[in-house]
């Protein structure tokens, strides 16, 4: 019997997802979980435009010599979907970061272009063992809310610096107070030479020193092509949750033989950045549903604000209270069922509805709504609680 705060068991109450037998490791999502899910991806999208990312879209499906040139095909095949194309081997990708290479080898890059920054919501599949499946948590196939920064090696420290800066912006604004960041360093089994290691990693500690972020050092848990900063978040269980990262990478340019023209016409190589905020978007989500106690913040609720109408008149009023709030952006719902208030006001509270607006006689002689929150009442002119809901439940980020 699932806890009812597990993300498990409140994503299905609430109607955002669910998980069956047949897909393992994939999810069902539901009307109200995917509009949850562009949410989310929303958020991202406005940090990654405001800090300069271009948005692109790539294949899923990439035949072998991609994932040989990247490495993958050695050091990460065991996780990957091998499916036969024509014949020719091929693989479901498990991360977008070949194929963003592909994008900048075929725009010619001149240092004018740099940095270039390049972001995907890209969905990637990943053969994890059916023991290690966990809801949300570990799927098979997850939207990666992935970016790649090609740079000048000037650029680098900039960087590094910027995202972490805009990171810790991001998760307060999200309601993560507890973030703490570590430098993963490289793993017994990688790619390249000790020297461009020690440089890479220099670099990192660098940018995040600019940043004025401490780190603690986690030895031997960098990816294969690079070092890493891990952003980890503490929620209200005292839990953490690795999701931001920034790697630092010398290696997949050289592999895929990428290069710039610098200033004097001289050919260079870029170094590469590969971040991303949350990681994967499903994971974030149940973070975000066991963090809230099984219920979603206001700014994420499917139904923002749900009237509940008491008497005939105030019935036949009810959908023009419901159209004001939507005309606000508030996501509005109509309850308008012959029930009792406090049932209303009960089920509301369980589906994760974060404010019952109550309409009755007294509400429609004065102008005014009744404000029914968890913990808090409040009675306001209907223009003043349109508009306070609407601030109130605007993304934050």
């Amino acid at each position: 019997m699932l806890d009812i705060h597990d993300h498990r068991a409140a994503g299905p109450r609430l109607g955002l997802f669910h998980l069956q037998d047949e897909a393992p490791g994939m999810v069902f999502w539901h009307p109200d979980g995917l509009g949850v899910v562009r949410a989310l991806e929303d958020a991202a999208r406005r940090r990654t435009a405001a800090d300069g990312y271009l948005e692109v879209r790539t294949p899923q499906l990439l035949r072998r010599p991609i994932w040989e040139a990247s490495g993958h095909w050695e050091h990460f095949r065991a996780g990957m979907f091998e499916v036969a194309d024509e014949g020719i081997c091929a693989a479901l990708k498990p991360v977008s970061c070949p194929c963003h290479i592909q994008i900048a080898a075929r725009r010619g890059l001149s240092y004018r272009d740099l940095p270039l920054r390049l972001s995907e919501f890209g969905l990637c599949h990943r053969d994890e063992p059916s023991g290690t499946l966990h809801g949300l948590f570990r799927l098979r196939q997850f939207t990666q809310d992935d970016g790649h920064v090609f740079c000048a090696d000037e650029h680098i420290v900039p960087e590094v610096a910027r995202f972490c800066r805009g990171a810790g912006e991001f998760y307060r604004a999200l309601g993560f107070a507890d973030v703490a960041v570590a430098l993963s360093t490289r793993p017994p089994q990688r790619a390249g030479e000790d020297a461009s290691w020690d440089r890479a990693e220099q670099l990192l500690a660098a940018g995040a020193a600019a940043a004025g972020l401490a780190v603690a050092l986690q030895p031997g848990e960098g990816a294969f092509y690079g070092p890493k900063l891990e952003f980890s978040l503490g929620d209200r269980l005292g839990r953490r949750w690795q999701c931001a990262t920034i790697q630092l990478d010398f290696v997949l340019p050289e592999r895929f033989d990428l290069h710039y023209v610098d200033a004097d016409g001289r050919r260079r190589r870029p170094a590469m950045l590969h971040r991303a905020l949350y990681g994967s978007v499903e994971r974030f989500l149940a973070i975000l549903l066991e963090h809230g106690g099984g219920a979603l913040p206001p700014w994420l609720a499917p139904v923002q604000v749900l009237v509940a109408p008491v008497g005939p008149e105030a019935q036949a009023a009810a959908p023009d209270v419901v159209a004001e709030l939507t005309a606000a952006g508030l996501r509005a719902g109509l309850d308008d069922r012959r029930e009792t208030l406090g049932k209303r006001v009960a089920e509301a509270h369980a589906a994760g509805v974060p404010c019952l607006a109550v309409l009755g006689p007294r509400e429609l002689a004065d102008g005014t709504l009744a404000l029914r929150e968890r913990g808090a009442h409040a009675v306001l002119p209907r223009a003043a609680a349109v508009a306070d809901l609407a601030r109130r439940h605007a993304p934050p980020v």
